[in-house]
């Protein structure tokens, strides 16, 4: 949800609470202090308590709804958590002027005047927390709000105290007019027991305590395809507004396009698997493999130097060396004097990440820019036409079929096809196959810039 969304509808929440917590409060006091029950009073205190917290709710609501900015670039979620601790601060105080009235109460001796009255407001009073502690907490959950929830524990409190004083009156009914002070006692256990919850979870926030198990992230995360080990995993924030850092431990040659699927797919399976997160954060630590993939390393140096690898085909030479043969594309306006020069800079380094390499074959080739070159529906169907006579002239023998074709972005096309082979060809005869193919219909028609070839088995 919206951040700015989600805060109007926080303090919609916290308007519709305040609306029943004055009207409950004012209850409370009111025949509290008429009968002289103290108890009544306290807890009547108590949930005007509960109002003030409200007020403070939406004011801090108010700054936390507000969108990161340059002194806030982890947005301002924190303002909730401050002033969840302020709610609990504001309980302890009010525990502590209750036990004051309380010593008060005993030393004076003062007997409660019950009515029914009273019995009829407290009910009255326990439905209505009820029925707030319960929309408060479902909003919370449903708005990831630490500010409702901690209202919500609030106002359950109100709960357990009503109740005590209930009792309590009940027991001052019968002549044990003593009663009174002692439950009061109860309520202020009661109260400052809600605002160690609040308080604590509050302290955790604010001191960065993981929200996190590192071993359940790293157990999401671990069979991430290129990953090779999950270093580290660091987490902070509140319910709904959690951070997320990880360390992950990749192919030295890992390009930047690998990167970003990688991270990707963590970014998606954390999602999927833990609510809550508002930002996560990919550091990529680069190992180097006893044994590289050759291609890998061929496109990671290529990108280093802006120029484009692929059909890179590693080949064991009789004497035991390691040959590769690669298609490099350049800048199209280079002399061929300056793209040898470029291309002959790649070559070294590649000798120099990969020690067993021996020989190096490139064939360069003009890299594809925007040409911004229309053509017309025949001119389509008849590069269709050429494409697949240039195949079957190479590969008569084979079903080559399914042709699709269609103009890219940059002017130039883009084809696919199918074609079947023998089950029993190895796939480096296959892609063989396919790769002689693709070359010979870029050199013989310059307007396709991309050909994509998929070998099936042939049915016998």
């Amino acid at each position: 949800m919206e951040t700015q969304a989600r805060g109007r509808e926080v303090r919609r929440v916290l308007i519709i609470t305040l609306a029943a917590n004055l009207l409950v409060a004012a209850a409370k006091i009111i025949i509290g202090l008429i009968t002289y029950s103290l108890a009544m009073v306290s807890d009547g205190v108590h949930s005007l308590l509960d109002a003030t917290s409200n007020v403070l709710g939406l004011v801090s609501s108010w700054f936390a709804s507000r969108p990161p900015d340059e002194t806030h670039p982890y947005g301002h979620r924190r303002f909730e958590t401050l002033a969840a601790m302020f709610i609990g601060g504001l309980l302890l105080l009010t525990a502590w002027e209750i036990v004051k009235s309380a010593v008060a109460r005993l030393a004076q001796n003062i007997t409660p005047e019950i009515t029914a009255l009273n019995f009829i407001v407290m009910l009255a009073t326990i439905v209505v927390n009820v029925t707030v502690s319960a929309y408060e907490a479902r909003m919370g959950r449903q708005l990831k709000s630490e500010l409702l929830l901690a209202d919500s524990e609030h106002t359950r409190s109100d709960i357990y105290v009503s109740l005590t004083v209930l009792a309590s009156l009940a027991a001052v009914q019968i002549g044990f007019g003593w009663i009174d002070a002692v439950a009061t006692f109860v309520v202020v256990a009661l109260i400052a027991r809600a605002a160690w919850k609040i308080l604590s979870h509050s302290a955790d926030v604010l001191v960065d305590r993981a929200p996190l198990e590192p071993a359940s992230v790293r157990e999401v995360v671990k069979d991430v395809p290129g990953i090779r080990q999950v270093m580290q995993v660091r987490s902070r924030g509140a319910v709904g507004d959690i951070h997320v850092d990880l360390d992950v431990q990749v192919s030295a040659p890992t390009t930047a396009d690998q990167s970003a699927a990688i991270a990707r797919e963590i970014r998606e399976r954390l999602r999927r698997d833990f609510d809550g997160l508002e930002d996560i954060r990919i550091y990529f630590v680069p190992t180097r493999d006893p044994k590289p993939d050759v291609a890998q390393v061929a496109r990671a140096e290529g990108d280093a130097l802006g120029l484009g690898v692929h059909e890179v085909i590693p080949v064991q030479d009789v004497s035991g060396g390691l040959r590769i043969d690669m298609h490099v594309e350049v800048p199209p306006e280079q002399t061929v004097a300056e793209a040898h020069e470029h291309v002959s800079l790649l070559e070294e380094r590649l000798m120099q990440s990969i020690p067993e390499l021996t020989r190096i074959v490139t064939h360069i080739e003009p890299a594809h820019l925007p040409e911004h070159t229309h053509y017309d529906g025949n001119e389509t169907h008849t590069l269709a036409r050429q494409v697949l006579d240039q195949a079957r002239s190479l590969y008569p023998e084979a079903d080559w079929h399914d042709l699709d074709i269609r103009q890219e972005a940059d002017g130039g096309f883009a084809i696919s096809m199918h074609t079947t082979v023998s089950p029993t060809l190895s796939i480096e005869e296959a892609h063989r196959l396919a790769e002689r193919v693709e070359t010979a219909i870029r050199a013989d028609l310059p307007q396709v810039h991309r050909v994509t070839i998929h070998t099936e088995p042939k049915e016998e």
